[in-house]
This record gives structure tokens, C-alpha cells and sequence, in this order.
């Protein structure tokens, strides 16, 4: 941060604002006063019959200019000493709010101003702050438990792998490799699915994307016809994915295509995943809203969701059993990774649990 040379305090700027400005009008009536003594005439004056003398434009004007001069020295006094008081009155917030910014760090941000009375510019600009301080708390509670969530899951697949390796060397004797080497090599994959979702997350979060119309159908037909395939070679066995469903019309949005078709992605992927029975069904619908906006709403069915996890489903490593992971569940990252694109694209989104079981996923993007 570059160094600033120490200026005049805004303090002592308004006081000496607040005595100009009286002095300026000092000089204003001054002036106003000269101007109304040219209307008197010179000389010496007598009042009609009875002789009585009145003073003439020298008279008024040297007892005016007199006391105009001590006038303006009460001015100057009265704007300086007064005009002192009432910036340290009306600067006192300003005061009260860079304390709390100088006292915050990342151990207290718990701190806020609570600026009190009516509104105004400085309370708005104490509860934006304050606000701006809200959020970065969340932020920060956010990142800490993502990171230890994360370093725990990249630890997990090593340990296991470790363990793995140690217990074949063991048993030389009795150790398959062929067995060995498949679940080192399934451990191996679950670590790089999760490093993958965590770059495609902190890549979500990246400023500085470039923005483009995107229709949302095509995109989602892409993405139903992989899964549809996807359906296809896993043949009729049990636990084959349930079918696919796409509906609605063109959804014209501002976005990144290459994100917008990873949103779409997770979405189907997260419904052919998770909380779905054999004979289940996924729903993929795009439109547009009557303001312009664009939808994608993703519906599967399976069990039913308590509300107050569907809630958390955007957490990192949230999964739709809770945080426990099975086998079969991928890395819990899919819709942390929707709302990462989601926030990135200045939309909104909502996922209901639905009361005969399974999800509703909805997204509102900006129109393009």
C-alpha cells in the first residue's frame, strides 16, 4: 500500500469550511451595507424647521465600517470555535466506524458498528460495512471448513491406498494383484474425480469469465443424449440409470458456455445419482420466465428428503445421505459446484426436497 503524506484532518476542513463560509457572508452584508448608504446624500443634514442635524453618508459610513470590523473578527471567531465543535459532532460516526475497521483482522470479524439513529448517509455507509463484514465472515467460515473437508478427502484415497499397499506387503504369500491393483486403481480415480471438482470449482469462482448468448436446450439435449447412452450400454441389469426426460423450449442466457454446460451436467448428473429407485425418472425442463430470464429445472424421484438437508446439498461434500460416504457416491462437490456457477453467473438458485420423494432442482439465469 503506498505511503500518504499527512494532510489536513476533515476536521479541521469543515471548520475551516464552516468560518469561510460565514466570513464569506460577512463580506456579503458588507457589502450590501455600502451599497444602501450611496442612497444617503453627503454632507451635513438639518431636519426642516427645527434645525436638528443628521448624519451624512461620511458619518454612516466610518461608524459602519467600525463596526463591521469587529463584526468580522466575531465572525471568525464564533465559525472557527463553533464550526470545530460541530465537525467533531458530525464526524463522530466516522470515528467510531474507522475504529472498527482498524480493529478488525481475521480473528475478530465477529466486530460490528451498529451505527444508531435515523437514516442517513453515514449509517448507510456503517451498514454497508457491516453487511460487507457479514459476508465476509461467511466466507471465511466457509473456506475453513471447505479446506478441512477437502485436505480430508484427498488424505482419504492416500491412507487407503497406503493401507492397501502395506497389507499386500505383508502377505507376499497369500496376496492377489490382480485384486490389489483394482482398488488401488478405483481409489486412484476417486482422487482425481475429487482434484478434478476442485478445480472445476475454484474455476467457477474465477473472475473474469467471458460471457456469451447461450441457449440452455441444446446444452441439456447434449447432456440428457450422453446420459440416455450412458443408459444404453449399462443394459437392462439392476441398478441401470432410470431414463431421461427433456422439456421446454429455448433458454437464451448471458453466460459462459463451457460452465453453463457443466451446470446442466451436474444437475443431471446429481438426479441419475443420487435419491433414485430403479424404476425411477428424471426431468430436465428449460424456459423462459415472463421477465426475460431464462429457467433450467432438473425433477427426479427416489426417497424421501428431509428439508433441512436439501438445504445443505450445496455444502462442499454434502452427499443425499448426509455427509457419510458410500461406494458408490461421487465426490459431494456436484452441487457446490452449480452454486459456485450459479453465484459467478448473478442467478439464483433453489432445491426442494419434493413430498413424494426425491428433488427439484430449479436455476434462474439472466436473460441473454
Amino acid at each position: 500500500m503506498t505511503a500518504r503524506r499527512r494532510g489536513l484532518s476533515l476536521r479541521a476542513t469543515l471548520t475551516l469550511s464552516y468560518a469561510g463560509f460565514l466570513m464569506l457572508a460577512g463580506v456579503v452584508l458588507f457589502a450590501a451595507g455600502l451599497l444602501m448608504l450611496r442612497f444617503v446624500p453627503d454632507g451635513d443634514l438639518f431636519t426642516g424647521s427645527t434645525g436638528m442635524w443628521a448624519p451624512g453618508r461620511a458619518d454612516l459610513a466610518e461608524v459602519f465600517v467600525k463596526y463591521a470590523g469587529w463584526a468580522f473578527a466575531a465572525f471568525a471567531v464564533v465559525g472557527l470555535g463553533g464550526g470545530w465543535l460541530l465537525a467533531g459532532w458530525m464526524l463522530a460516526p466516522v470515528g467510531r466506524i474507522a475504529d472498527v475497521v482498524r480493529g478488525v483482522d481475521a480473528g475478530t470479524l465477529q466486530r460490528r458498528i451498529a451505527l444508531r439513529g435515523r437514516r442517513n448517509e453515514l449509517t448507510e455507509l456503517a451498514d454497508a460495512f457491516d453487511g460487507m463484514l457479514d459476508r465476509i465472515e461467511r466466507a471465511v467460515d466457509e473456506e475453513g471448513r471447505f479446506a478441512a473437508n477437502a485436505s480430508h478427502e484427498l488424505r482419504t484415497p492416500h491412507a487407503v491406498i497406503r493401507t492397501i499397499v502395506e497389507v499386500a506387503r505383508a502377505d507376499p504369500a497369500g496376496r492377489d494383484v490382480d485384486r490389489v491393483l483394482e482398488r488401488v486403481a478405483a481409489t486412484n480415480e476417486r482422487a482425481i474425480a475429487t482434484t478434478e471438482a476442485l478445480l472445476a470449482l475454484a474455476r467457477a469462482g474465477r473472475a473474469g469469465l467471458r460471457f456469451e448468448p447461450v441457449d440452455l436446450r441444446p446444452l441439456a439435449a447434449e447432456v440428457v443424449a450422453e446420459a440416455r447412452a450412458a443408459a444404453a450400454r449399462g443394459g437392462p441389469a439392476e441398478g441401470s440409470p432410470p431414463p431421461v426426460r427433456l422439456e421446454g423450449d429455448a433458454a437464451v442466457v448471458h453466460a459462459n458456455q463451457p460452465l453453463a454446460r457443466q451446470l446442466v451436467a451436474n444437475l443431471v448428473a446429481n438426479a441419475l445419482a443420487y435419491n433414485l429407485p430403479q424404476d425411477g425418472d428424471v426431468v430436465v425442463r428449460t424456459g423462459t420466465m415472463p421477465g426475460g430470464a431464462a429457467t433450467l429445472q432438473v425433477v427426479n424421484t427416489g426417497p424421501v428428503v428431509a428439508p433441512d438437508l436439501a438445504a445443505t446439498l450445496t455444502e462442499p461434500f454434502v452427499r443425499g445421505s448426509g455427509r457419510a460416504r458410500a461406494a458408490d457416491q461421487g465426490v459431494g462437490l456436484g452441487l457446490t459446484i452449480v452454486a459456485a456457477i450459479v453465484r459467478s453467473h448473478r442467478g439464483e438458485l433453489n432445491i426442494t426436497a419434493r413430498p413424494a420423494g426425491g428433488l427439484d432442482v430449479r436455476v434462474v439465469l439472466p436473460a441473454g
